[in-house]
């Protein structure tokens, strides 16, 4: 059985004329990572308020068809179990931080000290969680003080310290340069591998392209396609519907236009860059023939 399961699932927000979502019917497997990617507007942060039962439980507005979470409807699932099991880290930092600590130590401690953590395995959690995301020196600051990035860090570290088996996690390198993101993405490539599952909405492609096992893709409320990264972002047809593409694949577009193939399409750097090497070595061995 599915661990979550959408089927046929309508939303429209209250006040709003056209749905959210259309007919999304799809599924999620535990310890998965999932990418979700799309145009601006396309349901993207709405996945993930259903997925994290913001939608119906906050957002009322009208729900139709079944989204189960471990077979239970998510409109009887009681909202404060089901954030102990899901941890949600929104695209907005500034929202995401409580306001009512000041610290960051304090910060990153709080769902831990309201679920009653003892005090000396909450301490430890805490620094152990700051060297990962090499936060240490901001342990002090006051995090309603602290830049985007630095926000966005800081909630990242608040949720990891909950220790929940599922997190919903909507653009979290948006505040973040790429020396940051690649840090968030190996982070979040250790928690899939601690068994974690992982839904992540990111408008980086390449590196949803290294780290993804699946790809969702979302257009004004509809899924278009859903399956195995490979697969998915090797489709070029996806452009012409406003979703991106790996620069390898356009690269392998361009290139098989000049007469020139590949084996596969290269999703990945280390995939193009592999059998552009064993062209050249091709090459190289006919012509000392």
């Amino acid at each position: 059985m599915a661990y979550i399961e959408l089927k046929d699932v309508d939303y429209v927000y209250p006040l709003a004329k056209e749905p959210a979502l259309k007919n999304v019917t799809a599924s999620f497997e535990r310890g998965k990572f999932y990418g979700v990617i799309g145009e601006n507007a396309g349901g993207k942060t709405t996945l993930c308020n259903l997925l994290r039962g913001l939608i119906p439980h906050f957002y009322k507005g009208k729900l139709t068809g079944e989204v189960l979470i471990d077979g239970e409807d998510i409109r009887t699932l009681n909202m404060d179990v089901l954030s102990t099991q899901m941890g949600y880290i929104f695209q907005n930092p500034f929202t995401q931080i409580s306001g009512v600590k000041s610290s960051v130590f304090e910060e990153i401690a709080l769902g831990m000290e309201n679920l009653g953590v003892p005090k000396e395995e909450m301490i430890e959690k805490v620094f152990a969680i700051a060297e990962l995301l090499n936060i240490e020196h901001l342990l002090q600051n006051n995090p309603n003080a602290l830049s985007g990035g630095q926000r966005q860090k800081v909630a990242f570290a608040s949720v990891i310290a909950m220790d929940t088996d599922t997190f919903v996690i909507d653009e979290p390198t948006s505040q973040l340069d790429p020396d940051g993101t690649a840090g968030i993405f190996e982070i979040i490539h250790k928690l899939k591998e601690q068994g974690k599952t992982i839904v992540l909405v990111e408008h980086k492609i390449d590196l949803l392209a290294e780290y993804a096992d699946e790809v969702l893709v979302l257009k004004k409320g509809e899924l278009l396609a859903k399956g195995r990264t490979s697969e998915v972002l090797s489709d070029f047809s996806l452009t012409e519907q406003g979703a991106m593409i790996p620069h390898t694949v356009s690269f392998y577009k361009e290139f098989k236009a000049r007469g020139h193939e590949f084996s596969e399409v290269p999703i990945t750097k280390e995939s193009c860059v592999r059998q552009l090497g064993g062209m050249l070595k091709e090459r190289e061995g006919e012509g000392s023939v």
